[in-house]
């Protein structure tokens, strides 16, 4: 029994030893090759979906009228409002085209082509008028598309 009692305590001892010893060995920090700068990060970018106006049911002061969008069916919706950009951008060059549709609260950008687009949200609810000039086209190509959440 002594010798059972006395092998306990040996490794019990050996244990707390290592682990002593084990914690006593940590090598010193090294610093960061990363700077430490707390609230420096930029502020998040201002524009995106939801942050445009919504354009007015009706006509806007450029001159498209953008119609009852809101309780409008998309489908049909979409192939009117195509049909009055065809109409109303024919012919005309990609300068001009973006001058005007700025003028009715798109947001332009013109990379390999311009690319317009109105996208806000209302309640549960995305909506996007975009329209897209591409060289070699006689018109430009426009849509609506709406896309509502599920309600919770």
């Amino acid at each position: 029994m002594r010798a059972l009692i006395l092998g306990m305590v040996t490794a019990a001892l050996t244990c707390g030893v290592a682990f002593a010893t084990a914690l006593d060995n940590v090598p010193p920090p090294t610093p960061s090759p990363f700077p430490v700068q707390r609230g420096t990060a930029p502020p998040p970018p201002a524009t995106g979906i939801g942050h445009q106006a919504a354009p007015p049911e009706g006509q806007h002061a450029g001159g498209i009228d953008f119609g009852l969008w809101r309780g409008a069916e998309t489908g049909s919706y979409s192939a009117n409002f195509s049909n009055l950009i065809a109409t109303r951008e024919q012919g005309r060059a990609a300068p001009q085209v973006r001058a005007d549709l700025e003028a009715n609260g798109f947001a332009c950008e013109d990379a390999m082509r311009l690319d317009c687009r109105i996208e806000i949200s209302e309640q549960q609810c995305a909506y996007e008028w975009y329209v897209v000039v591409e060289a070699g086209r006689a018109s430009p190509v426009a849509a609506f598309e709406k896309n509502c959440g599920a309600r919770r």
